[in-house]
C-alpha cells in the first residue's frame, strides 16, 4: 500500500465534505500519499485508509431496512449492530449506516476511541471471495462503537450517495482498465505466437476476433473518459450534471457487465496458457464480474435510470437528446434514440429497463468514440447499434478498418 492510497479514502473526501470541521482534522493525515501501517489511533499516524460498511444480511441493497442502531452519546453516538459486507477492514476508520432517532444517517467510526482506546469493532471473518481478495471485505459487529455522525440525521443515503457515485464511476474505469489490459495480453501474445508457420495475429479468424475486441475495448475507454469530464465539470455545468446522473448508472452497467465476457475471450486467444495462473489473464477474469455487482448490480443501476428520468425528466431527455445530436448520422441511432425515448415513458418500462438502458449505453458508447475516431465511431455503431452484436468475431469488418484497429490498439 507504500505510495498510494485506496479508492476508498480518496472517495470519501465528498462525503466528509459535509462536515467541515471533521473533513479539516482529517486531511493533513488523509491526503498523504503514503500509507503508515502503525496500529493507532489515526490522528498519530502518517498516512490513513478510510474503509465503508452499508450491506446488511437482511437488507443487501435495501440499506434503508438496515437495523443498526445509533445513540447519542453526548456529541457522539455509539452504534450497535451487525455488517454483513465492511470494504476494507485494515483501514483506519470507516463510513457506516445506522438507524438514529430521526432515520438512516451516515457516521464516521475510527478504530480507536477519543481516549486512545481500541474501539468496540469486532470482526467476525473475512469473506472468501471468488477474486478482489486483496481488497478484503468482511463481516463485523458494533457493540457500543464509538461514531461521529455525517451530514444531517435522517439523510444518510443521501449523504453517502456522492461517494457511491463517484465509486460507480471508478467501477467503469477499472472495468474499462481490465478489458484493456486483457485485451494487450491477447494482442500481444497474437503477435508473436507461430502457428502453421504464420503469427496469430495475421490470421484472418484471429484478425476478426482482436479487431473485434479492440472496437469494445476503445468504446469503454473513450465512454469512461466522456463520463470522468462529465464528473469534472458537473459542479459549473448543468448538462454535465445531468450527464452524470443519467448516464454514470448506465455507463456502469455496460463497460461492467462487458469486461467479464472479454477477458474470457482474451484467454481464450491464449489457449492453455490463458487458463493457468501464471499468466494475469486469470486473476483479471476473476477480478472483472466484481464492479458490476459493486454499488449496484444491473438491475439496481437499471431503477437508477429510471429514477433519474423519472425526478427529473427534462435535464435527462436533454441529455438523451445531445446523444442525438453527438451520434448523427451514425447507423441506427437515430433509431437508438426513438426506441429508448419510448422505453422510459412505457408504462411497463421496468420490464424493458434492461434492453433501454444498454441501448442507451451503447449510444453514449458510439458518441464517444465519434468524438475521438469518427470511423471506429461508424464500426461500433454497425456492429452495436444497426446489428445485436454476438460473441467476438462474429461480425464482418473489411480488412483495411481490421489493421486499423489493431494497429490503433497497440502500436
Amino acid at each position: 500500500m507504500a505510495g498510494s492510497v485506496p479508492a476508498e479514502a480518496a472517495l470519501t473526501v465528498a462525503v466528509l465534505a459535509m462536515e467541515p470541521d471533521l473533513l479539516a482534522r482529517l486531511m493533513p493525515v488523509l491526503s498523504r500519499r503514503s500509507y503508515d501501517p502503525t496500529f493507532v489511533p489515526w490522528w498519530e499516524k502518517r498516512g490513513m485508509t478510510l474503509g465503508m460498511g452499508m450491506t446488511e444480511k437482511q437488507g443487501g441493497t435495501d440499506v434503508r431496512s438496515n437495523t443498526t442502531r445509533a445513540e447519542r452519546d453526548g456529541n457522539t453516538y455509539r452504534l450497535t449492530g451487525h455488517k454483513w459486507f465492511l470494504s476494507a477492514p485494515m483501514c483506519d476508520a470507516f463510513l457506516v449506516l445506522a438507524q438514529a432517532d430521526k432515520g438512516l444517517t451516515c457516521f464516521f467510526m475510527p478504530r480507536f476511541m477519543p481516549d486512545g482506546s481500541v474501539n468496540a469493532i469486532q470482526f467476525q471473518r473475512l469473506k472468501d471471495k471468488l477474486g478482489n481478495r486483496s481488497n478484503a471485505s468482511s463481516e463485523v459487529e458494533f457493540v457500543g462503537a464509538h461514531a461521529e455522525r455525517v451530514g444531517e440525521e435522517g439523510r444518510g443515503v443521501r449523504t453517502i450517495i456522492q461517494m457511491v457515485q463517484l465509486t460507480r464511476q471508478d467501477c467503469a474505469i477499472g472495468s474499462a482498465g481490465l478489458m484493456r489490459a486483457g485485451f494487450v495480453q491477447a494482442l500481444h501474445h497474437a503477435r508473436h505466437r507461430r502457428v502453421f508457420q504464420r503469427h496469430l495475429a495475421d490470421q484472418p479468424l484471429m484478425q476478426a476476433v482482436l479487431s473485434d475486441m479492440a472496437l469494445d475495448v476503445e468504446a469503454s475507454a473513450a465512454l469512461a473518459m466522456r463520463l470522468s469530464r462529465a464528473f469534472d465539470r458537473a459542479q459549473h455545468d448543468r448538462n454535465e450534471a445531468a450527464y452524470v446522473r443519467l448516464l454514470t448508472p448506465a455507463i456502469k452497467y455496460w463497460v461492467c457487465k462487458s469486461a467479464p465476457a472479454l477477458l474470457y475471450e482474451a484467454m481464450e486467444c491464449l489457449g492453455g496458457n490463458g487458463y493457468v495462473e501464471e499468466t494475469v489473464l486469470a486473476r483479471h477474469y476473476r477480478e472483472a464480474p466484481v464492479n458490476a455487482i459493486w454499488e449496484g448490480s444491473g438491475n439496481v443501476m437499471c431503477l437508477d435510470v429510471l429514477r433519474a428520468l423519472a425526478r427529473e425528466p427534462e435535464p435527462a431527455m436533454a441529455v438523451l437528446q445531445g446523444l442525438a445530436a453527438d451520434t448523427k448520422g451514425l447507423a441506427s441511432a437515430a433509431e437508438v434514440v426513438e426506441f429508448t425515448g419510448k422505453a422510459f415513458r412505457r408504462p411497463d418500462s421496468e420490464r424493458i429497463a434492461r434492453i433501454a438502458v444498454g441501448k442507451l449505453a451503447l449510444l453514449a458508447a458510439a458518441a464517444a468514440l465519434n468524438a475521438v475516431t469518427p470511423r471506429h465511431a461508424e464500426l461500433f455503431a454497425a456492429t452495436r447499434l444497426a446489428a445485436n452484436h454476438g460473441m467476438y468475431g462474429e461480425v464482418e469488418l473489411a480488412s483495411g478498418d481490421v489493421r486499423a484497429l489493431l494497429d490503433r490498439a497497440l502500436p
